[in-house]
């Protein structure tokens, strides 16, 4: 018979979680999920950001880099985070989403350099260009394209993205 244990989290995803549960996170999530309801395009979800989450680590390890699987997560988790700011003041979601994601990582217990390399690729996480100079921002933008199924979208015909940006199908 199986022993009743606690699920535990591992050891390098604690300040993943205190992501997770941070105000400023909740309120976030809150605000987009709010102001997405009637979105007919992909949207900004915890599920599109684990999704981006975990390509990203899928791609560190598939490449070899030297990041921390926490170090990963917090760039996926907080790489949209400012979407609400986009919608309601007219701020790029990229500069919000740093902007509220240094509180938040620094909260969860990062070090300065890692908020830093983090925000770095959050600014950059829209811009090929700009995302190619760091190798996380790099990770970065090709997860958050990959993450979305362009080719299986009711909405892609009415969707605003070029044809680069859209995923032309599965990607293995």
């Amino acid at each position: 018979m199986r022993e009743n244990k606690k699920f535990e989290i591992p050891q390098n995803m604690e300040r993943v979680q205190k992501i997770i549960r941070h105000p400023a996170f909740k309120k976030s999530m809150r605000m987009i999920e709010a102001l997405e309801k009637e979105r007919i395009f992909c949207g900004h979800d915890m599920k599109h950001l684990l999704d981006v989450s975990r390509i990203a680590w899928i791609e560190t390890l598939e490449q070899s880099l030297d990041y921390p699987k926490d170090v990963i997560y917090g760039a996926g988790l907080l790489h949209d985070v400012g979407k609400y700011l986009q919608y309601t003041e007219g701020i790029g979601h990229h500069v919000a989403s740093a902007d509220i994601g240094r509180e938040i990582l620094d909260d969860a217990g990062y070090t300065p350099e890692e908020i830093e390399e983090i925000c770095r690729a959050i600014l950059s996480h829209r811009n090929r260009e700009a995302a190619e100079k760091t190798a996380l921002g790099r990770i970065l933008y090709q997860a958050d394209k990959i993450s979305r199924a362009c080719y299986a979208c009711p909405a892609a015909e009415a969707c605003n993205w070029s044809d680069e940006k859209k995923t032309p199908g599965v990607i293995a």
